[in-house]
């Protein structure tokens, strides 16, 4: 199941940007625009999404998906249609076999919501045990 590389992967990213981020709190949610495309099952990919999550800076939070169609245009007569599933990439207009993908592959992080810094709501935690 490749849904939860694709989680271990958000996950990392958004741990290494909150690394970064001086005054970063826990994460409230993630939002991934997941093209039509991209081979993700967005049901699968939230469970893994969720236990993926479990003990690190993202526990708790939700994943929201945003759909992304498949989009082509034919590079001779520049019509452009949506691809559909299974995706159909000839030309509707002129059945045209040069074909470029405008939509439909992306699978990005486009937005974190982050909780309120820690820093400012509790006094700083000691590292001895």
């Amino acid at each position: 199941m490749h849904e939860m590389s694709i989680a271990l992967a958000v996950i990392d990213q958004v741990e290494t940007a909150a690394a970064q981020t001086p005054d970063a709190g826990a994460v409230r949610s993630v939002r991934l625009r997941v093209g039509e495309l991209a081979g993700v099952v967005p049901d699968s990919l939230a469970f893994c999404f969720e236990l993926a999550c479990a003990g690190t800076l993202l526990e708790g939070a939700e994943l929201v998906t945003e759909p992304v169609p498949g989009r082509a245009r034919c590079t001779p007569c520049a019509h452009e249609w949506a691809v559909g599933m299974p995706p159909r990439l000839s030309c509707p207009e002129c059945d045209g076999a040069d074909v470029e993908l405008v939509s439909g592959r992306e699978l990005q992080i486009a937005e974190v919501r982050w909780e309120e810094p820690y820093a400012a709501t509790r006094e700083p935690i000691s590292e001895e045990c």
